[in-house]
């Protein structure tokens, strides 16, 4: 809960349609809050816990990025996305057909767990630090499955600049719910609300018939999503069925045993060098590593050498992820997925 004052400056500075960030200081409250009562519960099946992650720089104390997981997306109403989908219309008289691109309004994703809240400081753009922020996550869900469904799903922002106007939503939205678009964002919350289905149109939206701006930006990224999109992708995503029914940006999805990180890491023992990662032979290499334990769950990434079922790290790593040797951990190789690019997801 310390945390609180630097997530809301965070909240302040992240772009808008990251609605799991609101610059708003009770909603972030509630949010530690039911992150802290989820890690430290006992769960057998997914349900309305929320996971919050925070990137801290233990050389200064300063936390530099988040990210967070939900376990079930629309635990107490349906999940609402746009899929997109091709109708065929054909006149056999005339000997026509033709294809046509639509959108259609669907809770498909409901159930699904979602990756929600990444967000990094730009000075850690292009460093390694964004994969321990992103996939950090799914070391956790490596651990405790229970926790989570077996399928995950991510919105990412769509086109919008920084006034807040959506091209989308000006051309759809906008009409069926005659507010703007960062107020539909936020009443939105978890896109989850049954006055979506109420206000939205529920025949299929035929997209030629927008305007040419609005037809672009569909599946089109925010600037600030293009790094986190880039290692989803790269952890085996996929992103062409579905889209933001707000922005139209994309939301990728996939089977959590299907990932890289899932199926790379290994669940091995910790033992110690004599020193510093400096000493390490030409075997060693970069990892993510992560503790096992389901409240204080701690991960970094770590020059490290594999022995079989063993693992050897430095003991100031150990120390910071609250080891000794012979306990157990978590590790993927940190490899040479994901793009250095500009930094958030919903």
């Amino acid at each position: 809960m310390t945390d609180l004052p630097a997530i809301e400056r965070i909240a302040a500075v992240s772009a808008v349609g990251i609605t799991s960030l609101p610059p708003d200081r009770e909603k972030l409250y509630d949010k530690l809050r039911s992150s802290v009562h989820s890690f430290s519960s006992e769960v057998d099946v997914n349900g309305e816990e929320i996971y919050f992650f925070v990137l801290e720089n233990t050389a200064t104390g300063e936390i530099v990025g988040t990210s967070g997981v939900v376990a079930s997306a629309g635990f107490h109403d349906r999940f609402y996305s746009y899929r997109n989908e091709i109708i065929v219309h054909a006149s056999q008289e005339l000997k026509v057909s033709n294809k046509i691109h639509a959108l259609h309004l669907c809770h498909d994703l409901t159930g699904l767990s979602l990756l929600t809240s990444f967000y990094i400081d730009p000075a850690y753009e292009h460093t390694e630090w964004p994969q321990l922020l992103s996939r950090a996550r799914l070391l956790y869900m490596a651990e405790f499955p229970q926790r989570f469904a077996d399928k995950l799903a991510a919105e990412n922002p769509g086109l919008c600049d920084d006034e807040g106007h959506s091209p989308f939503w000006n051309a759809v939205g906008r009409r069926f719910f005659n507010m703007e678009y960062p107020q539909a964002e936020q009443l939105s919350g978890g896109r989850s609300k049954t006055f979506i289905a109420e206000l939205m149109p529920q025949y299929p939206i035929y997209v030629p018939l927008l305007p040419a701006e609005a037809q672009l930006a569909i599946g089109q990224l925010h600037p600030v999503a293009e790094l986190p999109f880039s290692i989803l992708l790269d952890e085996g995503f996929e992103a062409d069925t579905y889209v933001d029914i707000f922005d139209g940006g994309p939301t990728v999805e996939a089977r959590l045993q299907t990932l890289r990180t899932i199926q790379g890491n290994r669940r091995l023992q910790v033992k110690l060098s004599g020193g510093t990662e400096a000493e390490f032979d030409s075997s060693a290499a970069p990892y993510l590593v992560a503790n096992i334990a389901a409240d204080t769950f701690r991960a970094t990434i770590a020059n490290a050498c594999i022995e079989r079922n063993a693992i050897l790290i430095a003991p100031a790593v150990a120390a910071s992820l609250q080891l000794k040797p012979g306990d157990y951990v978590r590790a993927a190789p940190l490899g040479a997925s994901g793009h250095a690019a500009p930094g958030g997801t919903r």
